[in-house]
């Protein structure tokens, strides 16, 4: 198994929570939810009981019957699995319980009985859907499970973040040598992702085509689970759009152009089931930059994300022609002849949401009819970071000047990743952005 922060923040659960709480491990599919679960339970229980609702006989179902009567339902739960439970020394494992709405809400009078600890897991979890006919548990401690961010990806594939975190915090050129093996380290990244079946693939063939097959196995399922929840296909047609609208460096989301149909209020449904798919992270922009920036969001101005960086290559390199084969070449080597700024964005996304922030950005206008664009607005230690990605170009920052200009008495540090090496630029920090994990750290 590939070591997992989630498995941490699992542990700080059972220590702190166990007694009170289920954890809740929710997020997209084929993130690695149900392996470190097993895993968890494997190692820190006396024995765990598996009940997987998307793979349940009809006669484990059947014991649900008698979930309102404990005593009768471990019992019969014990025999049906051939599993001993050990009060408080065993876990029981509710897998996909989205597809069996009731055994979720029946988590708080199991955890109120208190023999045995409990853990969730679920892919579109709170969608209305699933959950529009029970009361949804308060007794639950959630965990968002991400794809493998920078450093889960290191760890997997023998790199050394900690050498990175050290870098980090020098601040410090490191050649032009060093940094383009970082670099190239950090586009591996870029084009493998953090889905764990794809870095297995990774790992397990060295080759980019079996890895790209895997990808697009899991996009392919991801659009069955949105077909399942619309069937019209809009939803589909909104995920497949995320990339080129970054790509094009569109100012906000356009649903109308991912549809090619007219926006309609089913159309703001069908995103809000999108976002709570956990396959996609949502930027909004802000009226007011500040240190209470949810408080100042525009709801209706927001940009997308896929949670997967990896998942954004195969999508926007399409497989319907052969360019989509040169593009890991193109990635993995050290003459860059494609601006690469929109696949550094998504992965600054995904790296940031791991780190635990939310996403948010800023537009505005000059007095004239230039535009402007920070594009992610961070607080940390009260103060608004506000943070840039570009692929190579770095003499160009007036959005980030004028910004820092303007916002003066909010803001803190100020950022530049990109694929260059540690500069200063006066009070803002030119920085490469495989460090973007390493010195944004809450």
């Amino acid at each position: 198994m590939f070591k997992r922060k989630a498995y941490d923040r699992m542990m700080e659960w059972k220590t702190k929570y166990s007694g009170r709480y289920a954890c809740l491990l929710e997020g997209a599919r084929r993130v690695g939810k149900t392996t470190i679960a097993e895993n968890f339970a494997r190692n820190e229980y006396r024995s765990f009981i598996k009940v997987d609702f998307a793979n349940a006989t009809d006669d484990l179902m059947d014991v649900f019957r008698d979930i309102a009567k404990p005593d009768l339902f471990f019992l019969r739960l014990q025999a049906e699995t051939d599993v001993t439970l050990y009060e408080h020394e065993s876990v029981i494992l509710f897998d996909e319980i989205q597809l069996y709405p009731k055994a979720r809400q029946a988590i708080k009078y199991l955890v109120a009985d208190g023999r045995y600890d409990y853990i969730e897991t679920g892919s579109l979890i709170s969608i209305k859907k699933n959950v529009s006919d029970i009361v949804i548990p308060s007794e639950e401690h959630r965990i968002s499970v991400y794809p493998m961010d920078y450093e889960e990806f290191l760890w997997a594939t023998g790199g050394n973040p900690e050498i990175l975190r050290k870098l980090a915090k020098l601040r410090t050129p490191v050649g032009n040598s060093t940094n383009q093996t970082l670099m190239r380290n950090f586009r591996t990244y870029l084009a493998v992702g953090g889905m764990p079946q794809a870095v297995e693939a990774y790992i397990d063939f060295n080759n980019m085509e079996e890895v790209d097959r895997v990808k697009r196995e899991i996009v392919d399922l991801y659009y069955d689970d949105f077909k399942k929840i619309d069937a019209s296909g809009r939803l589909s047609d909104i995920y497949r759009s995320i990339p080129s609208q970054l790509a094009l460096k569109k100012k906000r989301f356009v649903i109308s152009s991912a549809t090619g149909k007219r926006k309609t209020q089913k159309d703001e449904e069908r995103l809000f089931d999108l976002i709570d798919s956990k396959t996609v992270l949502p930027c909004y922009d802000v009226a007011q930059p500040g240190a209470a920036l949810e408080q100042t969001r525009i709801p209706e101005r927001y940009k997308l994300y896929l949670s997967d960086v990896g998942l954004f290559t195969s999508i926007i390199f399409n497989s319907s022609d052969e360019g989509h084969k040169d593009i890991y070449r193109r990635l993995l080597s050290d003459k860059q002849d494609t601006d690469l700024g929109y696949l550094y964005e998504n992965a600054a996304a995904q790296m940031l949401t791991a780190l635990g922030y939310h996403l948010y950005y800023y537009t505005w206008k000059n007095a004239g009819t230039h535009s402007y664009e920070i594009d992610f607005l961070i607080v940390k230690n009260g103060k608004v970071i506000p943070i840039e990605i570009k692929s190579s170009q770095i003499r160009n920052h007036r959005s980030i000047d004028e910004f820092c200009s303007n916002f003066s008495k909010s803001v803190g540090d100020r950022y530049l990743f990109s694929k260059k090496d540690f500069l200063k630029d006066g009070m803002l920090t030119i920085a490469p952005i495989y460090l973007l994990p390493f010195i944004m750290e809450p």
